[in-house]
């Protein structure tokens, strides 16, 4: 079968599909991750605020999620406390709220730390950087965040696929799909698809089309001329990254800052090691491909000020980064468009055309991956496809055990010792949850060579060893790739700063050897335009 895109849906689909024995090719126009899988909070969280909207099935089903992510990814899912805030003239009371925390908790089976009801002097006591003149109450609760990013997270699920035997590649496009039929008299779905680098083209033949175009699903449909019941509204959501805001003297712990921003929807201060990523909006928007306006950096800017005890306001100068991604939401589309845009549910659907062995999935969320891909699987099963109805584990990590000797073996050859992370975490802890499997061959590099143990870049969190494996096994094609998606460099440092460092050309040459002239002046040109 063949999935188009790339991002959290189709990647959990190639993986789950691979896993239990059907042939699986996954291809993506741009980048793996490159759309609305890289533009996200870094949260895995059970959406705490659709109790408000009722949506109780989607909050247990998102609970249940997160609580499986955090078994399996215990490197890469971890819990985090969310202290809000309740300020005077709020539509609902602070222990009100902190009732409604209690039965997310309850929905989420008790998994996390309980939540607690704080009162103002001790929301002061525990950040004194929030501003409490109007602050009449708040609470602390539990939700997960990932340590690295989102983008990296769903390569984790491409990586999988790809050791089951999936045919994974990016940056090439479908042109064409249409069904046919070979020599059996059997249809099938014929696809044309170019690679974007060479301008060459090739057919694909598969028995089963997915679509997981994320955003693009209904301009996909469209290409293909198939009718849905389903399509997509987008929501714009926007974060800003900065420098870290509250310093570890004053919030030893990380600590996700939730308030109730001007317009009466949830804003986040969110940790990102020495820096601070400060959002979200939630607007609506007409399509898929949307910009940071001046509109939206205020708003964010405003609220972090008005919320925040800082030494001196934020202003656009202070800006490092920006992200910006849509929310694609599946609406029937009957649907009358005058619908109150925050009522809209912010769960999946996949819409299935049996007769033509199509699946399209519309919306999604990253903490509901396994669920879309065990559910692809069971639709699939049923069009009698490979042994797509095996059950089979296609996700987690490592087992605990492999971690265990792995860490005790790091431990032995003193490589913590060695290298000094900016956010305190061991360079060994590091490495297990970034490369998995690959962990013990990158140690093994790294002690045959002790150049390996160097950073290009004394402000990021890569050294010589870590570029060279993920140049080896994770299908980086451009600068921007490393730079955003596997990593988040380009969120920590601005581009402009990068362009000016010596040690990005050493990381250009690390990553792409005799192409790194070439590769570095593209991304030079498509920062400085």
């Amino acid at each position: 079968m063949l999935v188009v895109g790339a991002g959290i849906n189709g990647a959990v689909a190639a993986a789950s599909l691979a896993a239990r024995g059907v042939k699986v090719a996954l291809v993506e126009r741009s980048d793996f991750a490159s759309g609305s899988s890289s533009q996200s909070s870094n949260l895995a969280w059970g959406g705490i605020k659709y109790l408000e909207s009722g949506e109780f099935l989607l909050v247990n089903k998102l609970c249940r999620s997160r609580n499986h992510l955090m078994q399996h990814y215990p490197s890469s899912v971890k819990e985090i406390r969310f202290l809000t805030t309740i300020r005077r003239g709020f539509r609902m009371p602070p222990f009100f709220i902190y009732l409604g925390a209690l039965l997310y908790w309850f929905i989420g089976a008790c998994f996390t730390k309980s939540p607690r009801y704080l009162r103002k002097k001790d929301i002061v006591r525990r950040v004194s950087a929030i501003n409490a003149d109007s602050i009449v109450g708040g609470l602390e609760y539990s939700d997960c965040y990932l340590p690295d990013n989102d983008s990296r997270f769903v390569f984790r699920f491409v990586r999988k696929a790809m050791e089951a035997g999936c045919c994974a590649v990016n940056y090439a496009e479908v042109k064409s799909a249409q069904l046919g039929t070979v020599e059996q008299g059997e249809s099938c779905w014929l696809a044309t698809v170019e690679d974007r680098l060479t301008g060459e083209t090739t057919q694909i033949r598969s028995r089963v089309l997915i679509n997981a175009c994320g955003p693009y699903v209904d301009h996909f449909n469209q290409l293909i001329q198939h009718e849905t019941n389903y399509q997509h509204v987008f929501s714009k959501g926007i974060h800003l990254i900065v420098d870290r805001v509250i310093p570890r003297e004053v919030m030893p712990e990380d600590k996700v800052l939730a308030f109730f921003a001007s317009d009466g929807r949830l804003f986040f201060v969110l940790p990102m090691g020495p820096k601070t990523c400060i959002g979200t909006t939630d607007t609506r928007v007409d399509s898929p491909t949307s910009t940071v306006s001046e509109a939206d950096r205020q708003f964010v800017l405003d609220n972090a000020n008005e919320m925040l005890n800082l030494p001196r306001k934020l202003t656009t100068k202070d800006i490092i980064a920006e992200r910006c991604g849509v929310r694609p939401l599946a609406v029937k589309k009957a649907r009358e468009s005058g619908d109150d845009w925050l009522t809209l549910s912010r769960k999946h659907v996949t819409e299935v055309d049996a007769s033509k062995r199509l699946l399209s999935i519309f919306g999604g969320k990253l903490t509901d991956c396994i669920n879309v891909g065990e559910e692809v699987a069971q639709i699939v099963s049923g069009f009698g496809v490979g042994a797509a109805q095996n059950p089979v584990v296609w996700y987690g990590e490592p087992p605990a055990s492999d971690k265990k000797v792995f860490l005790a073996r790091a431990a032995e050859l003193n490589i913590d010792k060695k290298v000094k992370t900016l956010s305190g975490e061991p360079l060994s802890e590091r490495i297990w949850r970034r490369y998995g499997a690959f962990a013990n061959e990158l140690l093994n590099a790294m002690i045959e060579d002790d150049t390996l143990l160097e950073k290009p870049i004394q402000e990021i969190e890569y050294t010589r060893g870590e570029i060279m494996l993920m140049a080896k096994t994770e299908m980086i094609i451009t600068l921007e790739d490393f730079l955003r998606r596997r990593s988040k460099v380009l969120m920590v440092m601005s581009a402009e700063e990068l362009i000016k460092h010596p040690g990005l050309r050493d990381i250009a040459k690390l990553l792409f050897y005799g192409s790194a002239e070439s590769k570095l002046q593209d991304f030079i040109e498509r920062h400085t335009q």
